[in-house]
């Protein structure tokens, strides 16, 4: 230690179970903290996990409740999660990311990982002065802006949720600090989750949908993240989640927690027989952590409002990706594609007309979904028609 750092305290200045953190000065000296795991914890998590496996094998091979949750499915992508928090260099790996996507959010900050000082078990990051927001003092609550700040926080996840696909997955209020100059500092980026951009689109329509109090909506679009199994009960599951999100409607500010509601879904789902992907979970208990953190830092903050006006901001913005004239080319091309090779395709069906070799396949059509394509099929025409007008204006 001495060969790297110039002082180091031995003391702790905080505990996890994974590890503790040291304050400690360079010899260049810049101040850092710096987080050593603990002795054989790799070891004792391990073993641990292995045997939850052996519990949650039996109940997923001997009991109806471990069939309809999976526990074992369930503890895989937990053991995932902390062999990744256990190795610290994917955890500077997650700060040095996350830094990059909160450049933009001038009043938030993560400390910067120092590489040449960092291993799997140790990580040195520049040290960031604050205070838990969970400590504060009425008197330090009157000197800042904490609806902005809540604001702010709120935006950059959803964010890092819906259109980056990689999110700080723990941001419970113990993690969160209040710096000096009033910037909301996240520590301990151990844990993070990944989405691909085709789940990113379903769960931003379903966070609208709850926050917006869409009963019928949101049960649809679950159906459609989850995968039913046979003895799955539309009907029933539609009423169920239609009564959950119809409670927050009457809820007051205090009471309004998207989050719970998005985990309060997800277990409807599961015990409605549908399968639904981890990432449900997980965003379940991100959300309610922020929920936590935005009313600590704003007892009147509304979490329930700032995600419909976010969530809608970022459906705008794909909007107008979509429209953008480089994917206006790209349709374009394709349509002179489709052109250039219709003759052709006309030729094989007439001549296959004509040799008795046509055949015909009919398949029943649910009627909603053929109504539904038909309105995407119209908006679609429509949209095109208005910007060849504006074109050609």
């Amino acid at each position: 230690m001495s060969k790297a750092f110039s002082d180091f305290e031995s003391k702790p200045m905080a505990s996890a179970s994974l590890g503790q953190v040291h304050l400690a000065r360079l010899r260049d000296g810049r101040p850092v903290a710096v987080k050593v795991q603990r002795p054989n914890i790799r070891e004792q998590m391990v073993e641990d996990l292995d045997a939850l496996g052996d519990i949650a094998e039996f109940l997923d091979n001997h009991t109806e409740f471990g069939q309809r949750y999976e526990f074992t499915r369930m503890l895989e992508e937990l053991r995932k999660s902390l062999m990744r928090e256990l190795d610290y260099r994917q955890e500077a790996h997650n700060l040095t990311a996350i830094r990059e996507q909160l450049k933009d959010f001038p009043h938030l900050v993560v400390p910067a990982p120092i590489s040449d000082y960092s291993t799997s078990r140790v990580l040195t990051m520049e040290y960031v002065p604050g205070i838990k927001i969970t400590e504060m003092t009425p008197l330090a609550r009157m000197e800042f802006d904490g609806e902005m700040l809540a604001e702010e926080l709120f935006r950059a996840y959803l964010n890092q949720i819906l259109v980056e696909g990689f999110f700080h997955a723990d941001p419970h209020p113990g993690n969160v600090f209040l710096t000096p100059n009033h910037r909301i500092a996240l520590l301990d980026l151990g844990m993070v989750g990944r989405i691909m951009p085709r789940l990113q689109e379903d769960l931003l329509q379903l966070l609208l949908a709850i926050s917006e109090g869409h009963g019928e909506d949101a049960s649809q679009i679950a159906i459609k993240i989850g995968q039913p199994r046979r003895e799955f009960d539309q009907t029933e599951f539609s009423r169920r989640i239609s009564e959950i999100v119809g409670q927050q409607k009457t809820a007051t500010v205090e009471q309004m927690q998207v989050g719970r509601l998005v985990l309060e879904v997800t277990r409807c789902a599961a015990e409605s027989q549908i399968r639904v992907p981890p990432e449900l979970t997980m965003l379940g208990k991100t959300l309610l952590n922020l929920d936590q953190v935005g009313r600590t830092l704003a007892p009147q903050f509304d979490p329930n409002a700032s995600i419909r006006r976010n969530a809608a901001e970022i459906l705008r913005q794909r909007v107008v990706k979509t429209l953008s004239p480089g994917n206006l080319f790209s349709g374009i091309l394709e349509a002179k594609d489709l052109v250039q090779r219709l003759p052709a395709r006309l030729n094989r069906f007439f001549d296959a007309l004509a040799n008795n070799e046509f055949k015909v396949s009919v398949d029943a059509i649910d009627e909603k979904t053929l109504i539904v394509g038909f309105q995407k099929i119209a908006n679609r025409i429509t949209v095109g028609l208005i910007i060849a007008a504006l074109i050609v204006g």
